[in-house]
């Protein structure tokens, strides 16, 4: 029987980690990832289990900033696998993720308590009470990832729970939401997803949504594993030819042609955890795919969710809602609730006036192809009905929306430079959905690009309520000279970096900027000296333990100070040069 698990638990508490002792392979394929030390995006790895079952595993994101990551991955699981630090208990993603695991109905799964053997037993075994309560009628196991031990044990658990998991239906139609595309060389573009319902084979014939196009499968495979036909609950990657990498994209879904409606709007059964008020503007996520949407209450906990973009849904599906963070979630009555009448619509579009029938047709945004592709316009006609709308890049939508838009991205600017007044900018995909039309709108907004990240014009960062505790931070890190400080809050370190207060060294930890600058004064003039320097002579220069000397050295790689050879550092050849004049300079009469 296929079945998918996905991990859950705050950033930091060692779920990667975790995967790659179960399954020997490392979920990170980024390169940002691996250099930072987090997930940022999903990872899938086969997990064999002592009974010979073969689970397919989605390795999610635990940063608060990547829950909407976490979502996408855990919509297509059918069991969890919870991490819990065993130092740190639960955190605030633990219990973020906790919840969309509930709105979903995942409610089966393991908790693991990682780096238990980091911790003393006492510490341990409160960690797995406090596992116990937090999950009640779970099994909780306490593992290490670093050192193996519990992984027997994790491995038995999650057979006995899967055993209990009622399978997908494979007699249902076919349906994949993608979460992953890319293009193999000789091959062609490949999306992956798990398959929620139905089969999938060689030569099937699927649609492809929103798009509305009909695509071929010409090969399948289950984790890097060629196989004739894949079903319901498995991790499939299906290669489509014909198909760019750019026509399609996450949250896209693949689906039997004709089997599921296309809708702007889902009649839901409401399940909120922070109230949700009528007419409320929030992100709807669907499968893999997030909608913005504005939410109509009808009474007795139901309502609509009016989407700025279509979505295949069907009777059952569950969906979780979030504004800055998760407010509830919903179960699909309807996917396609019948309209309301309107006479004047119909009207509309059987007359001939063709601004009357785009603004009729046009909302939000919706090719020019597409309007042409409706035979109710031809060339010329769509050409002056279309100055009835805004058209920018081939898209074309409505005044109204814009505005909508335009007052959904402010509002989403300033709740976040209230909520986060140190870094109070966002990237495009954080404030517009990751759609074709997204770079063209984005200019008509009022906001303010600078680099990656959008703001509100003339936002500034600041320290705001927490001077203080940045005051307080500087004293304990000049204090500690060129000892290199754990720093727990991660934002305001990067803020009084960027300030040009403190240099952060890598692993969490800091030093004063003059303390940075002393470090390499020592490096300068040690190379300058004797034409190298190692890590045993910086440590004794510096007057420091051998990991804070290595931090220090490792930060002047990246800054280009520096570069290793072997055991030793040596200055790069610009810093050399430069090192070699203030010799020269120190040694002249």
């Amino acid at each position: 029987m296929p079945l998918t698990v996905g991990t859950a638990g705050h950033v930091d508490h060692g779920k990667t980690t975790l995967v790659r002792a179960l399954t020997g392979k490392d979920t990170d394929r980024l390169p940002e990832e691996r250099a930072r030390g987090i997930s940022i995006d999903l990872g899938y790895a086969p997990l064999p289990l002592p009974s010979g079952r073969r689970l397919s595993l989605v390795d999610v994101p635990g940063h608060e900033r990547f829950v909407r990551t976490m979502v996408a991955g855990a919509t297509g699981i059918d069991l969890f696998l919870l991490v819990i630090d065993a130092a740190e208990g639960a955190r605030p993603q633990t219990h973020e993720h906790l919840a969309v695991l509930r709105l979903l109905g995942v409610a089966r799964g393991v908790v693991a308590v990682t780096k238990a053997d980091a911790v003393d037993p006492e510490t341990l075994e409160l960690a797995l009470a406090e596992a116990r309560e937090l999950v009640a009628g779970a099994p909780v196991v306490a593992v290490s990832g670093v050192a193996g031990t519990g992984l027997d044990e994790l491995r038995a658990a999650l057979d006995d729970v899967a055993a209990s998991v009622t399978p997908r239906r494979v007699d249902f139609p076919t349906r994949l939401y993608v979460d992953r595309v890319f293009t193999l060389r000789g091959i062609g573009t490949i999306a992956t997803g798990t398959l929620w319902s139905g089969t999938v084979g060689e030569g099937d014939r699927l649609r492809l949504e929103p798009a509305g196009r009909e695509v071929r499968v010409r090969s399948v495979q289950v984790h890097d594993t060629p196989v004739t036909r894949a079903e319901a609950g498995q991790r499939v990657a299906l290669n489509l030819p014909g198909i760019e990498r750019g026509d399609v994209s996450r949250g896209d879904a693949l689906v039997a042609a004709g089997a599921f409606p296309l809708s702007y709007r889902l009649e839901v059964a409401l399940e909120e955890l922070s109230p949700i008020r009528d007419g409320a503007r929030l992100t709807v996520h669907h499968g893999t795919s997030r909608v913005p949407a504005r939410v109509v209450r009808v009474g007795d906990g139901h309502a609509q969710l009016r989407l700025a973009a279509p979505v295949v849904a069907a009777r059952g599906d569950r969906v979780v809602l979030r504004e800055e963070t998760t407010v509830g979630g919903a179960i699909v009555l309807d996917p396609a609730p019948p309209r309301s009448v309107d006479p004047e619509r119909d009207r509309v579009l059987g007359g001939d006036d063709p601004a009357s029938i785009v603004r009729a047709l046009v909302r939000a945004p919706v090719r020019v192809e597409a309007l042409q592709a409706r035979a109710l316009l031809d060339g010329a006609a769509l050409e002056e009905g279309l100055d009835a709308a805004r058209v920018v890049g081939g898209w074309a939508f409505s005044e109204e929306w814009l505005e909508e838009t335009a007052a959904m991205v402010e509002q989403r600017l300033r709740a976040h430079a209230e909520a986060s007044p140190l870094d109070p900018g966002l990237s495009p995909s954080e404030l517009l959905p990751v759609e074709a039309w997204a770079p063209a709108v984005l200019g008509l907004l009022p906001v303010e690009r600078r680099g990656p990240r959008v703001y509100l014009p003339g936002a500034a960062a600041s320290l705001g309520a927490r001077a203080g505790a940045a005051a307080s931070l500087e004293r304990e890190l000049a204090a500690a000279g060129l000892a290199a400080t754990k720093v727990e809050d991660g934002e305001l370190a990067r803020f009084l970096e960027a300030a040009g207060r403190v240099v952060r060294v890598g692993g969490g930890f800091a030093v004063s900027a003059e303390a940075y600058e002393l470090a390499r004064d020592l490096v300068v003039g040690e190379c300058g000296a004797a034409g190298e320097v190692t890590l045993a002579r910086f440590r004794d220069l510096a007057g420091v333990g051998r990991r804070d000397a290595q931090l220090l050295l490792e930060r002047m790689d990246v800054d280009g100070l520096t570069r290793r050879v072997g055991d030793r550092r040596v200055l790069r050849r610009s810093r050399s040069s430069a090192a070699s004049e203030a010799t020269e300079r120190r040694g002249a009469p």
